[in-house]
């Protein structure tokens, strides 16, 4: 039978164990080895064995030229179900091995870093934002109030005040949490919407089918915040979108107004897309606003939540001060035009109650970083506010714990969003996403230059280009046209679609494997199965009269434009081999 033993009896003064210490103060004392050091001057191991990981990682890398993933293998090293039966082991493994399996989970990861890999809004993060998400995963800061994150909230404070400036919004009374993405924002905007319109739905639940009016563009993730907060899928209201600008059609949205208000239906928001990942759609927000002041909710209701989703759209702010007339950047003409619109575009963001950004997309950072942003604090804070916590203490002015979903909030989201603001100033955001429109749209030439292909939304003011692919022999065109704008061709333009995702599908397997077209491997690129709908059905009642695209997203700061020229030889190839296939 084991005795106890003190202290003294196990360790040395130096803080050593003893040579006859039991087996568990062995065992703790070599992992202690392994553990970061807390004092300055030791032999770090996490230093040490982070630069073998990242060595060992960066072996992954391919030669210059070399595929879109990382590795020499691109196949799944798993079948399922089966990978799920494991157990954990009996014995440690040891800190080497570890790391060395961890860096084998990379191998056939599609590389971000590559000039290949345009599949979607999927950027490489910058240096500065790796850094400062890295940092809080050694020194644990909870921004669960100030106590356990110190001076490393700032990060989400001064995140507030710069993001609310860029906006336009006065800085020390806005307010905003990091949180886990997009979806996320959207969450947090119904739940504040739900406690603004319905006061007591916190105490008593959701006991009213208030509507949530978004338009048909809006993100899918619409379903999971009325899903998860109670208020039921059921409740969204799908206003239509115009058929050549895909904005939420205003005639409609003010019938519905008029409509929910005259049967005395509250509204608990209205969420406008501003920026749609594919289309790059931004709804009319300051044309919202008026409406919803006009048509307010009911008496004995609040007032109706107006959200930005902006993940994929508030960069574009960063252009609110550039001198056009003088270019110092010296973008070409296109570009600048470009720039006006979605200025424009973005520009009566102000006129929103809340704001939804991620840095992962459009601010090249990692993942997640996306950060709730809302114009009064003083409001959200205090309706939202939960009571205090025995074990938990305030002892700095920040306490996020009383008001957000999570409790546990790791400090990593918000610095990487805060560091890439101060590393990107508004310069560099301004030189990012300019060069990416002008490598764009130098796809967009060589795709006009094609008599088979034509692009399938000319009008795009986003990073993407969608284009559609015909084959041999076809005007593109004149096809696309048809397909379009006619619903005798309804069978056309499914026909083409499927011949769409077969190319798409194809280059897909040949980047997956490795195939080289022309010497050099094929693109890691996407399609989109319907990033809008054909013009003949405007109301989308048609389920299969939407459009298919391929599409190139050329977020990477290293894409050339000899990139993008094998990217046409690609989907010529793709193109070919399909249409051998179905003959």
């Amino acid at each position: 039978m084991a005795t106890k033993q003190s202290g003294d009896q196990i360790w040395k003064d130096n803080g050593q164990i003893k040579e006859d210490a039991p087996r568990w103060a062995t065992y703790r004392q070599r992992m202690n080895e392994e553990f970061p050091s807390p004092f300055r001057g030791k032999t770090d191991p996490l230093a040490q064995n982070m630069m073998k990981a990242v060595s060992m990682i960066d072996a992954l890398k391919p030669e210059e030229g070399g595929p879109a993933y990382l590795g020499q293998n691109s196949a799944l090293s798993y079948t399922y179900p089966e990978i799920k039966n494991k157990e954990i082991n009996f014995k440690s493994q040891s800190l080497d091995e570890v790391i060395a399996d961890t860096v084998k989970l990379f191998e056939g990861m599609p590389n971000v870093s590559s000039p290949l890999t345009m599949s979607n809004v999927w950027p490489q993060p910058n240096v500065a934002s790796i850094i400062a998400s890295t940092l809080p995963l050694i020194y644990m800061p909870n921004i669960i109030e100030g106590e356990y994150a110190w001076n490393v909230h700032k990060a989400e404070l001064e995140s507030a005040g710069m993001i609310a400036n860029l906006f336009g919004w006065a800085p020390t009374k806005a307010g905003c949490v990091y949180t886990y993405g997009g979806s996320g924002c959207w969450f947090y905007a119904l739940k504040y919407a739900l406690t603004r319109v319905l006061p007591n739905s916190r105490d008593k639940g959701i006991r009213t089918d208030g509507k949530v009016i978004v338009s048909s563009q809006a993100h899918y993730c619409r379903m999971n915040a009325t899903d998860w907060t109670g208020l039921g899928m059921d409740n969204i209201v799908v206003i239509p979108t115009d058929p050549e600008t895909n904005k939420m059609d205003l005639n409609c949205l003010e019938a519905k107004l008029k409509e929910l208000r005259d049967q005395k239906i509250p509204v608990i928001e209205v969420v406008c897309t501003m920026g749609t990942t594919d289309a790059s759609v931004f709804d009319p927000i300051g044309k919202v606003r008026d409406l919803l002041d006009k048509y307010p909710n009911p008496e004995g209701y609040g007032k109706a939540l107006l959200y930005a989703d902006s993940v994929a759209g508030w960069s574009w702010k960063c252009f609110d001060q550039y001198d056009f007339d003088a270019n110092p950047m010296e973008f070409s003409n296109d570009i600048k035009d470009i720039l006006k619109k979605n200025l424009k575009e973005i520009k009566d963001i102000h006129y929103a109650d809340a704001v939804g950004i991620d840095f992962h997309k459009f601010g090249f950072a990692p993942y997640t970083s996306s950060c709730f942003v809302y114009k009064d604090s003083a409001e959200f804070e205090s309706i939202m506010r939960r009571g205090s916590y025995a074990y938990l203490q305030e002892v700095t002015p920040y306490n996020p714990m009383y008001y957000t979903l999570e409790v546990s909030r790791s400090g990593a989201g918000s610095l990487a969003g805060w560091a890439t603001m101060k590393y990107f100033g508004i310069e560099g955001f301004q030189a990012v996403l300019g060069g990416i429109l002008e490598v764009r749209c130098y796809m967009d030439s060589l795709v006009n230059e094609q008599p088979e292909m034509v692009m399938a939304d000319p009008n795009n003011t986003g990073f993407i280009t969608l284009f559609r692919v015909y084959p041999k022999g076809v005007d593109a065109k004149a096809q696309f046209d048809k397909e379009l704008n006619n619903a005798s061709h309804r069978d056309e333009l499914i026909r083409y679609n499927n011949f769409t995702e077969a190319i798409g599908e194809k280059l897909f397997d040949w980047y997956i494997s490795g195939k080289k077209i022309n010497g050099k491997f094929t693109p890691h690129m996407a399609y989109s199965t319907g990033f809008r709908t054909a013009s003949w059905n405007e109301q989308g009642k048609d389920a299969e009269g939407y459009v298919y695209a391929l599409k190139t997203y050329p977020m990477n700061v290293f894409v050339t434009p000899e990139v993008m020229k094998h990217t046409i030889d690609c989907v010529l190839a793709a193109r070919d081999e399909v249409e051998k296939e179905l003959s």
